[in-house]
């Protein structure tokens, strides 16, 4: 290999990289808005979150389209309901090929994913406390405990499910890395490149500072989807990713 070649090489496993690391949310009303999206990032992006909105619009169809054109996509329907449901689902989900499905972090309900899972390529992540929620939320909704404990709980009950990761803020990323250890998925929402506008997350950290802090991969949304120019924003965070 030339000199050149190596350096095409190692430019393109830098790019590979950062690419491996995002995941664009497809924060639409419609399946039509979606795919427009997903054209114009062409191979920039190669990993989709499908959230509720776009499921009840859609995004089963455009799930299978996407996977059937090579891209991975995460089904973000925080599931929660009696086990024998929370299990048939997520075997579902497995059976349309989908990469990565959320629960809510109950230990009856990850238990339930993860037998739904068992066998195939399907990996369950469980929420800890959503990136919308600080402790006064908690506290109005009945907890007793913070963020950062209720966190540190699930987190642990995530890694006794035998569920594949946890989906958490980045601001808690390093904590729940120590708690799950290094063989199982940390994944952030509520990330926003330096100088972007924070929306309605309020724990939130720059891509790189997400990785640094012990996240694989991380889930933007509005930073990609609102930028003037989506292309040129999507791959700035890959390029910071590829680098973090």
């Amino acid at each position: 290999m030339s000199e050149r070649e190596a350096g095409h090489a190692d430019l393109h496993e830098f790019h590979a990289r950062g690419r491996d690391r995002l995941i664009v949310a497809l924060d639409f009303p419609s399946a039509s808005a979606a795919e427009a999206l997903v054209w114009q990032l062409g191979d920039v992006v190669s990993f989709y979150k499908i959230g509720l909105e776009l499921t009840v619009a859609g995004g089963l169809d455009l799930a299978a389209d996407l996977i059937g054109a090579g891209k991975k996509v995460f089904l973000d329907l925080k599931l929660h309901d009696i086990g024998n449901t929370v299990e048939r689902a997520t075997a579902a989900a497995a059976e349309k090929g989908i990469s990565l499905l959320t629960v809510h972090a109950y230990p009856q309900t990850m238990a339930a994913a993860a037998r739904g899972a068992a066998g195939s390529d399907l990996k369950v992540l469980g929420v800890t406390v959503l990136t919308s929620y600080d402790d006064a939320d908690l506290a109005k909704a009945g907890y007793g405990a913070s963020v950062t404990d209720t966190v540190r709980l699930r987190a642990g009950q995530a890694r006794e499910a035998g569920i594949a990761g946890c989906i958490c803020a980045p601001t808690d990323a390093a904590m729940v890395r120590a708690i799950l250890g290094p063989d199982r998925l940390v994944v952030t929402p509520g990330v926003r490149p330096a100088g972007a506008e924070v929306g309605d997350q309020k724990r939130i950290a720059t891509p790189a500072a997400a990785i640094g802090a012990g996240a694989n991969m991380i889930v933007v949304g509005r930073p990609i989807l609102a930028a003037p120019d989506p292309l040129e924003a999507a791959r700035s965070i890959v390029a910071e990713l590829a680098g973090a």
